[in-house]
């Protein structure tokens, strides 16, 4: 299924895309939840704190499975940022799972978001299947891996911070996931069925924590952006 932006919201993503390169995308947004979750919003609430650790850092603690059923089969547990929408953007942010190891212990980002059955989203699963440790798209459908190139499994480590960095170029349709390592991409996808759309953090159905986040973009400023935005041909 193909879908077309609006004139003026694609050329602004085109443009905004081939001006800046990703280490000079302007700041939006940094978050080391100091203030609580005010700048986020969840698909269930009673999921999310945040807490305030030993050393008296603060962290986003996710504590299990979301009640939220999506309409599609795909990630329940998800807390969006805010009154944010980009095209390009390079967003960073430590993470630790809580979950005994598994095969799918996971944490997930979310990116492209439209509404709760169009998104693009990484499964940081800890072994490799075509339903973990991929990208995935949700559109209209359940979710389907995207992934040109992945790894073995996601290498988490009981008790650890981990750093994630997700890149996205709309013109190309490029996405690139780093873990721990940041020069290398553990995965790498080009699709352009969204060019812009919400930040998520989460997971399928684990729990962790997250924190320092940090999000680098051209920031979509259309009023009221939606689905409405994206006609179905």
């Amino acid at each position: 299924m193909r879908r077309t932006l609006t004139l003026s919201l694609f050329s602004l993503a085109v443009f905004c895309s081939s001006l800046l390169a990703e280490d000079k995308l302007p700041l939006l947004f940094e978050d080391s939840f100091d203030n609580g979750m005010k700048a986020w919003h969840p698909t269930d609430a009673k999921k999310w704190t945040v807490d305030k650790l030993d050393d008296g850092n603060h962290v986003l603690h996710l504590l299990g499975k979301s009640d939220y059923q999506p309409p599609h089969r795909s990630p329940h547990s998800i807390v969006f940022l805010k009154d944010t929408v980009v095209g390009d953007f390079v967003l960073t942010a430590k993470v630790k799972t809580l979950q005994t190891s598994r095969g799918h212990r996971d944490m997930c980002v979310f990116f492209g978001y439209q509404d709760p059955a169009n998104f693009y989203y990484v499964h940081l699963g800890q072994q490799t299947d075509d339903h973990a440790n991929q990208i995935f798209i949700v559109n209209d459908a359940p979710r389907t891996k995207i992934s040109e190139k992945t790894n073995k499994g996601t290498p988490w480590k009981d008790d650890t911070w981990h750093q994630v960095k997700v890149v996205r170029k709309v013109e190309s349709g490029l996405i690139e996931i780093y873990f721990d390592d940041m020069k290398t991409p553990q995965m790498v996808s080009h699709n352009k069925e969204y060019l812009w759309g919400k930040i998520g953090l989460g997971s399928f159905d684990d729990l962790g924590l997250w924190d320092d986040v940090k999000l680098n973009g051209n920031k979509i400023t259309q009023p009221g952006v939606s689905k409405t935005s994206v006609k179905k041909k």
